[in-house]
């Protein structure tokens, strides 16, 4: 097994350890920091970790192999960089980082260094969008030449408890949510190659209403509605919409419609979900049972992904490119909008391969 290390005790390391320490059977967490001791001293007691650490221990420890980074994004660049300058594999929850450039450099130095750089998210790796996958790849809708996705929502003030970065640099629906739905659609239809957009933000400051800080005024600094059209390299085109300015909506997650038939594909932000599709000709849409492993919350498998590798060869599919490529798209969506002009991508990634079909609970293979 791979030892890991993992920075960062927040809310969102509660799935991660319980999957690391419970499910996936090629890893053992062996250490835990947090800028808060109390918090990586409670985390390591629930789930049996073995060593609490401060990050800069974590960071040079020989006994660990990955380091998986949950800190918030504003850490998200120096502490992978650390990492891999003390030689360790790196895994961190997206966004990859906050600026092309930096995760440019990121990508650089993992070639550079000879070691693995992973990112969140790894849910286009459950069983609904591997479903869908494959259902493109064997030919059910034909040749994929459109695509839409939304995500749509009225922001997090009413009940987060510390929302106030969704509306700081580094934040907003785009960088927030937009890395599931566009790992998401490079996984099914490849690579893109050229995006454009426009950007808005409806609310100038808003109002918390969540317990912690009830009452509280946020000054909004980013786009909280953002609109794209995305040509992919295959030339399919796609159009996304992130937002926190819509109070509801109807629309769906994703769907894909290809030469001969339309797939709609479950919500990004999960593993599984219900996939319907509807041939040409066909009177009604059906439901269309999921035939890969992994449906339930299994964040940690990109984690057990990248250990995988490490021991037999290969890239890990949620790799530095493929989350680098995602950050630049975001990037590029407020680029277009304040420029008024189309932007040509300039990174790219291979389109991630397939995971294998008939995994068992905690295994993971290629």
């Amino acid at each position: 097994m791979i030892k890991v290390g993992i920075i960062g005790c927040g809310s969102i390391s509660d799935i991660y350890l319980q999957n690391l320490t419970h499910m996936f059977r090629n890893v053992e967490v062996y250490a835990v920091a947090d800028l808060i001791e109390d918090r990586a001293i409670e985390a390591a007691n629930k789930y049996n970790v073995p060593h609490v650490m401060t990050t800069e221990d974590l960071l040079s420890s020989p006994d660990i192999g990955i380091v998986v980074n949950l800190t918030t994004p504003q850490e998200h660049f120096h502490l992978c960089k650390q990492a891999l300058l003390n030689g360790k594999h790196i895994y961190v929850e997206k966004p990859l980082s906050l600026s092309t450039e930096q995760g440019d450099e990121l990508v650089a130095l993992a070639a550079e260094k000879q070691l693995l750089l992973g990112s969140a998210p790894d849910t286009f790796l459950g069983a609904g969008i591997q479903t869908c996958r494959k259902l493109i790849d064997d030919g059910y809708i034909g040749k994929p030449v459109a695509a839409t996705a939304f995500m749509v929502c009225h922001g997090h003030e009413s009940w987060h408890p510390d929302p106030e970065f969704y509306y700081q640099h580094g934040g907003g629906p785009m960088l927030d949510m937009g890395p599931y739905y566009l790992t998401a659609l490079v996984t099914l239809l490849g690579p893109a190659a050229t995006v454009c957009g426009m950007t808005g933000a409806a609310f100038k400051e808003r109002k918390i209403t969540s317990d912690k800080k009830f009452g509280q005024i946020i000054p909004v600094e980013v786009a909280t509605h953002v609109a794209g059209n995305i040509e992919f390299q295959s030339g399919a085109i796609a159009s996304i919409i992130t937002s926190f300015d819509v109070w509801s909506s109807t629309l769906p997650r994703i769907e894909i419609y290809g030469e001969t038939g339309t797939l709609i594909v479950p919500d990004p932000n999960t593993f599984g979900g219900p996939i319907m599709y509807r041939p040409a000709g066909a009177e009604e849409f059906k439901e269309f049972p999921l035939v890969y492993s992994y449906g339930e919350n299994s964040r940690g498998i990109g984690v057990a992904d990248m250990a995988y590798c490490i021991e037999q060869g290969g890239k890990p599919r949620a790799n530095g490119e493929l989350a680098n490529h995602v950050l630049e798209m975001m990037h590029a969506f407020q680029t277009s909008s304040d420029t008024k002009q189309y932007v040509t991508l300039k990174t790219s990634c291979d389109q991630p391969k397939p995971v294998a079909m008939g995994l068992t609970q905690g295994e993971f293979r290629n």
